[in-house]
Formats: structure tokens, C-alpha cells, sequence
């Protein structure tokens, strides 16, 4: 057998168990998806919101939190990162206007989310703090349906379920099909103790699990993820609501999107390089959480590798046969070339689109919203499907490249 074949075979194998693990989680915990914990008491709760030159979105973000129906939040405090455009005057303004606001502003600019963040946090007394990006709109009972998990004295995080707010064009409307797929995803993780990013948009943690963990790392480009891995290695819980949704603003055009893609890879590589001595040490962390990080990452790059492989074999075996063919004055097809018997690899591959086709389909008819079955047209899922993932592992190369080179621009 060729070395190739038993590769494929090993990425096949890889892909289908991990495929397998996401089918019998959901089918144990349907019920639980949408799962809403009564909180045992009401927590003192502060929100942080970091802001830079985000004078369009940063009022509403704020007014979405003082609409919420949750009596435990005590006080907004935003943290201005020294924006050049009017968003500290109007985060001042909101602070005049309402007792719950504070307004702060950095010394200097921090040059990434993690630093505003971390001094925002400073300035938290209560139980619970929870962090939003400043373009993000929580719904109205978005918090008071991530308290109850906080019953579970273990538990130091609570993520919400992400949502894209308006998509305008084809860009966007991809984004929101991937962004409600991740959701699922990270919704069945949390039955298995292994969520291993608590998002920007919205998430809650506990006061002094985050204490405990020295609050975000800003050396780290996704400050979200190292702060849940840190969690983790600690003992803590991180667990996601369903039904908390908040609606946040994706890159509109290829190059913010690249840009941001890029950021997320290469800060997951700096997580993965902070906690390397941790794999197969530290319970879920090292057990599930990083193999299953690592592993999709080969998967992306082994079926790129095959794609491109088995598309430059094809072009050139017909170029020949095409040359040959024509110089020796002989049929171009002969009734042989018509194989109607497909190889084992083939129908493996067909074999994994459709159960990862069906998987889409399945996360995309639990989001709920109005139209047919899934709420997007199947074009748009098929692009999704066919397309989109296939930017991932290119990406994934760059990423990489810049990692080596000590890529650290936010």
C-alpha cells in the first residue's frame, strides 16, 4: 500500500472519530442544548468593555447593557484605549448620564484589547466580571440566562452564543453561517469539559478565577483563548448558554477578514506554545483539549495537501495522455477511461462530506431563526461548505509563516 494511501486512510480515520464524538454528544444531550439554570442567587456582576475608535457602535453597546433584565449588574465601566476619533466623549457622556457608567481611559494605548481589559478590571469589586467588545449588542436577557452556571462553585466562565448583527453582503452572510456552526460546536465541547475559548462579544467569569489566573495575557493575540486554556489548567469549568445571545460585528471586506483570521491563528499558536508542557498532563487541557486543537489543524492542512495532490496528479496525467495521444494520431477517450468504479478513497471522501454536510445542516436548524430549515438559503451552504473551509488551511500556512517571524500586530 502507498504511503500516501495510508495517510489518507489515517486522516479519514481521524476525521470521521472526531466527527463521531460531535454526532453522540449531540444525540445524548439534545435535550440540554437549550438548557437555561435558574441561578440559586442573584451575583454581583461588572462588565468591562474595552473601546478603541469605536465612536459609531460603542453608545448602543452600552445602552444594550443597561436594558438587561438581569438586578445583579452593578456597574459598566469602559475603558477608552486612547481612541483618536470622539468615542472617549461619548463613553463620558454615557457616564454623566447614567450612575451604573464609569469611564476610563488607558494612560497610553495598549495596543491590544487583553490591556484595556486587564485595566478595567482593576477597578472590579464584585463576584462576577464579565467582558464585550465594543461592537457587540447583547440581548436583554443574555446575562441573566449565563448566571445559573455560576451555581457550580467550579465553574470560572460562561460564554454566550454569537451571532452575526445585519449581514449585508455575501461575506457576512458566510460569516453567520460559520459563526452559528461554532456555536453548536462549542455548545457540544461543553458537554464534554473541553470549551477552549470563552468568546470576546460576551463572556462572564468568575472574580477570583480570573484573579487566580493574573486576568489576560496582552502578549497573546487571542487574550480569549489563553485565558480559557489558563482556567482550565487551573481546575476551573468554563461552560456556554445557548439561549444568551449576542450580536457582534464581522470584517465586511476580504482584507479585514484575512487580517483577522491571521490574528486568531497566530494566537492560537502562541497558546499552544505556552502550554506544550501541559499535553497529556493536566486533565482536559492536556487530554482532549490541545490533541483536539492540534488535530484540526492537521486536518486542514492533510486535506488541503490531498486536494491539491490529487488535482495537480489529474491535470498532469490528462496532459500527457491529451499530448501522447494527439502525436501518436490515436483516440483521445477510449471506452476504458469510463471507470464506473470508484476507488475506496473516493468513496471515503464523498463518505465524510456528507456526514460533515449533515453536521452543518444539524447546527444550523438548532440557531432558530425564521427561514427555511436552517435560516439560509442552501446556496449559501453549499458555498459554505464547498469554498469557504477551503481558505482555511492556506490560511492556516500563512499564519504559521508569521508566527515563526514573531508576527505580533493586533
Amino acid at each position: 500500500m502507498e504511503f500516501l494511501t495510508i495517510l489518507y486512510f489515517i486522516y479519514t480515520f481521524i476525521a470521521f472519530y472526531i466527527l463521531m464524538i460531535y454526532v453522540l454528544t449531540y444525540i445524548q444531550n439534545k435535550k440540554q442544548i437549550y438548557e437555561i439554570v435558574q441561578p440559586n442567587k442573584i451575583l454581583p456582576l461588572s462588565i468591562v468593555i474595552p473601546c478603541f475608535n469605536e465612536e459609531k457602535t460603542i453608545a448602543k453597546n452600552i445602552e444594550a447593557f443597561l436594558s438587561s433584565d438581569y438586578n445583579g449588574l452593578k456597574k459598566i465601566i469602559v475603558v477608552d484605549d486612547c481612541s483618536t476619533d470622539n468615542s472617549y466623549n461619548i463613553i463620558k457622556q454615557c457616564a454623566k448620564k447614567y450612575s451604573q457608567v464609569i469611564a476610563l481611559k488607558t494612560p497610553k494605548n495598549t495596543g491590544c484589547a487583553a490591556g484595556a481589559k486587564n485595566f478595567g478590571a482593576k477597578y472590579v469589586t464584585t463576584e462576577l466580571i464579565g467582558f464585550s467588545d465594543a461592537d457587540s449588542i447583547p440581548s436583554k436577557n443574555a446575562i441573566s440566562q449565563m448566571i445559573g452556571f455560576f451555581n457550580d462553585i467550579k465553574t470560572g466562565g460562561v460564554t454566550s452564543r454569537v451571532f452575526v448583527s445585519n449581514p449585508k453582503n455575501f461575506l457576512t452572510r458566510i460569516q453567520a453561517i460559520e459563526y452559528k456552526i461554532i456555536a453548536f460546536t462549542r455548545k457540544l465541547l461543553g458537554f464534554l469539559d473541553s470549551i477552549y475559548v470563552t468568546n470576546g462579544p460576551l463572556s462572564i467569569y468568575r472574580k477570583k478565577a480570573f484573579d487566580q489566573v493574573n486576568g489576560f495575557d496582552a502578549k497573546n493575540m487571542t487574550e480569549d483563548i489563553e485565558l480559557t486554556w489558563h482556567l482550565v489548567s487551573k481546575g476551573w469549568k468554563i461552560q456556554m448558554s445557548i439561549p444568551a445571545i449576542v450580536r457582534s460585528s464581522p470584517p465586511t471586506t476580504i482584507k479585514s477578514w484575512f487580517h483577522q483570521r491571521i490574528r486568531w491563528n497566530v494566537g492560537g499558536m502562541q497558546t499552544v506554545a505556552k502550554y506544550r508542557k501541559k499535553i497529556l498532563e493536566v486533565g482536559m487541557l492536556g487530554y482532549f483539549i490541545m490533541p483536539f486543537f492540534i488535530m484540526s489543524w492537521f486536518l486542514g492542512l492533510t486535506g488541503l495537501f490531498f486536494l491539491l495532490y490529487r488535482l495537480t496528479r489529474y491535470i498532469i496525467v490528462r496532459y500527457l495522455i491529451i499530448k501522447y495521444s494527439v502525436a501518436a494520431q490515436v483516440a483521445l477517450i477510449t471506452m476504458q477511461d469510463l471507470s464506473v468504479s470508484p476507488s475506496i478513497l473516493f468513496f471515503f471522501g464523498i463518505f465524510l462530506f456528507t456526514v460533515g454536510f449533515a453536521y452543518t445542516i444539524t447546527a444550523m436548524s438548532i440557531s432558530k431563526e425564521k427561514g427555511f430549515i436552517t435560516g439560509h438559503p442552501l446556496r449559501d451552504i453549499f458555498i459554505y461548505s464547498f469554498f469557504y473551509l477551503l481558505m482555511y488551511p492556506p490560511l492556516l500556512i500563512v499564519a504559521f509563516y508569521k508566527y515563526m517571524r514573531g508576527y505580533n500586530t493586533w
